[in-house]
């Protein structure tokens, strides 16, 4: 082969090496299994006591449709003031003083046994497993039944190792957000 060929391809697997290492993918980001109550998707880990998330549609009056795949995950708030958080660990970790992005769509259900007031989602990194060290996100009362996209950017002040999504809520209240199609975490577009 002509060297002027091999110096391209040489090129072209240098590029794609780059691009792969400026994400960290997560296991499972469209929470796919099959459905069930109080079960943790494949690839995802427990983060509070008490955390049962739902693999859904199909349970507790859920039948949303997924905004990909053919399930996604309910997570709730309880009247006691405990909640549900799942987490999973991040290959490679987080930077520090790097900026990076995620969007995942977010959605609420009127019909979750009950557990129906719109609440939030707080987004974390932390150290260790299930450590809350930074917030880096906290959203808006969820309220659609429709499934929105929502976008993150943010700046870890450490280098962490895992990411966690916990159901929130500022009272204590029975309420419930669905979670679907997390994307792949990139570095920011530099300018």
């Amino acid at each position: 082969m002509h060297p002027y060929i091999l110096n391209i391809i040489f090129f072209i697997f240098c590029g794609l090496g780059l691009s792969l290492s400026a994400q960290t993918t997560l296991q499972n980001p469209s929470l796919e299994d099959t459905p069930s109550d109080a079960m943790i998707p494949f690839g995802w880990l427990m983060c509070a006591d008490g955390t049962t998330p739902d693999i859904l549609p199909g349970f507790w009056g859920v039948y949303n449709t997924p905004s990909d795949g053919s399930t996604f995950m309910g997570l709730i708030t309880r009247p006691d003031g405990s909640f549900e958080s799942v987490g999973q660990r991040l290959t490679p970790a987080m930077v520090s003083n790097e900026c990076y992005k995620i969007s995942l769509d977010l959605a609420h259900s009127n019909t979750y046994a009950a557990y129906n007031k719109p609440i939030q989602i707080r987004i974390w990194l932390g150290s260790k497993k299930c450590k809350k060290d930074q917030l880096i996100y906290e959203s808006d009362i969820i309220k659609n039944g429709d499934w929105k996209r929502q976008h993150i950017d943010f700046t870890p002040d450490g280098n962490y190792k895992y990411i966690i999504f916990e159901a929130y809520t500022k009272s204590i209240t029975k309420g419930n957000i669905l979670i679907d199609n997390i994307s792949a975490i990139y570095k920011c577009d530099r300018a």
